[in-house]
């Protein structure tokens, strides 16, 4: 397995120098950084390159995640809608080709967060969603990139809320490049056993987040057994990427986003959350490599 983390924990916006944060991950210990597609699509050739120049020179791969606007919501009624969304992902996916990520995951099935104040129609939107990824898959196939489905919890979404649903979802989309994502947020609050439903996604695991029941660093929670994580990862030989994903910082859209709404870094300065990022991969390692 290989560790990352997702530029985000430094950041309150969409988007952002990911030159500085991938120098900051690999001095830090880090395998992969992973970005946000969110402004991908008018990256300009010259930045690419640039981009592509410093994550070589510091042996960093990289990988992307996306919780699409609800103009990009591939599961949608309107067809126009739907054909501006294979847009952004053709442009998108050529960035991501350029950069040499051949993983994107995410709630890229629909829209996200979804507003709860609209009607909800499970049915149907799974039904628009199956045929939009396979779209999306084909689209995605033509640059090499697996698309991943992340099975969020209740209250970011309706459509894929465990690994069960994720893994029937992905079987009937049926594309090779469609594999299963799950995160131990999420899973903290949807699964009846979390270890038992990794076991579950053999062989379709495709991209794997964790971050602890209060969306901090691993090790900084008090419920998630790792140890468990870990083993059942090593029982369906994982070998993909585990992605650290914690949100601490109030304001911003990503704030506003992800409902943080107080400082869960307790007023930490950049440095000290470098240092508890390096110390988390370090826990993390320690139980991971063991099982």
């Amino acid at each position: 397995m290989k560790f990352g983390i997702y530029y985000a924990f430094w950041e309150k916006q969409w988007g952002a120098d990911y030159t500085r944060y991938i120098q900051k991950a690999a001095l830090l210990g880090f395998d992969i950084l992973e970005i946000s597609c969110a402004s991908l699509d008018v990256m300009e050739k010259k930045e690419v390159e640039q981009l592509k120049a410093v994550k070589n020179s510091f042996g960093i791969k990289l990988t992307a995640g996306y919780g699409p606007k609800p103009s990009q919501n591939i599961a949608a009624e309107d067809f126009s809608v739907v054909s501006d969304t294979l847009i952004f992902w053709n442009k998108v996916f050529k960035v991501l080709y350029a950069l040499d990520i051949s993983t994107v995951g995410g709630g890229l099935y629909y829209y996200w967060p979804v507003d709860f104040n609209k009607p909800v129609d499970k049915l149907n939107d799974w039904e628009r969603a199956v045929k939009g990824v396979r779209q999306l898959a084909d689209l995605a196939a033509d640059y090499g990139i697996n698309v991943c489905m992340e099975a969020l919890n209740r209250h970011e979404g309706f459509l894929i809320n465990t690994a069960s649903e994720c893994m029937e979802f992905v079987k009937q989309v049926d594309k090779k490049n469609v594999k299963v994502m799950l995160d131990t947020y999420h899973m903290n609050m949807e699964e009846d056993d979390m270890e038992e439903a990794i076991l579950s996604t053999k062989g379709l695991l495709g991209h794997f987040h964790v971050g602890e029941n209060n969306r901090r660093l691993p090790g900084q929670g008090h419920i998630i057994d790792w140890k468990k994580i870990g083993k059942a990862l090593h029982n369906i030989n994982y070998s993909e990427a585990v992605v650290m994903e914690p949100f601490v910082l109030c304001g911003g859209k990503v704030g506003s986003d992800i409902k943080v709404w107080r400082d869960l870094s307790n007023k930490a300065t950049e440095e000290m959350m470098d240092l508890q990022a390096k110390d988390s991969l370090e826990f993390l390692k320690d139980i991971f490599d063991k099982d």
